[in-house]
């Protein structure tokens, strides 16, 4: 499997879901497991660039898939003095509106918005609020989520006027 743009080519016990082997087989921390029945959400990567839940996904069957994890997000290189990786533009909104808090499901909200805002560059609230119910968020009570994502649509459309639905 491809995750993040590196191959990876390791064998795992058949019962291994992905969520596990990306923690603990690949190292990527980033995808959070809570309620391990596909409820809550914080484990949601792309397979293939459709959001999936990796607690209900085992190891195996991601075999030949491209996954996307929260650490694959980031929009360019590191910053070269202190190494983080760039924000992706629904990162840094989430960041500059405070729409995470203690930030366990944060990861898998980010994943999924990045698909939503791969499929719809200008989703509007009622799309956006449809994709955060399917996550489970304790702290954040989702408004300031649902503005950083209009924020992130909002500063699209500035920046690129006549194409506001690619971005470019």
């Amino acid at each position: 499997m491809t995750v993040n743009g590196t191959r990876f080519e390791h064998d795992v016990e058949p019962r291994v879901n992905l969520a596990d082997h990306l923690r603990h087989g690949l190292g990527l921390t980033g995808t959070h497991v809570g309620c391990e029945h596909g409820v809550c959400g914080a484990c949601t990567v792309l397979v293939n660039g459709t959001s999936a839940r990796s607690c209900l996904m085992l190891a195996v069957q991601a075999d030949g898939t491209e996954l996307t994890t929260v650490e694959g997000l980031a929009d360019g290189p590191a910053d070269p003095v202190s190494g983080l990786p760039a924000l992706s533009s629904i990162q840094r909104a989430m960041w500059e509106k405070h729409g995470l808090q203690c930030g366990f499901c944060t990861p898998g909200i980010l994943v999924s918005l990045t698909e939503l805002l791969t499929a719809h560059a200008s989703p509007d609230e009622a799309q956006v609020r449809d994709v955060l119910s399917g996550h489970l968020c304790r702290c954040t009570g989702y408004q300031n989520i649902v503005a950083a994502v209009l924020a992130c649509v909002q500063a699209r459309i500035v920046r690129h006027p006549e194409h506001p639905e690619t971005g470019t």
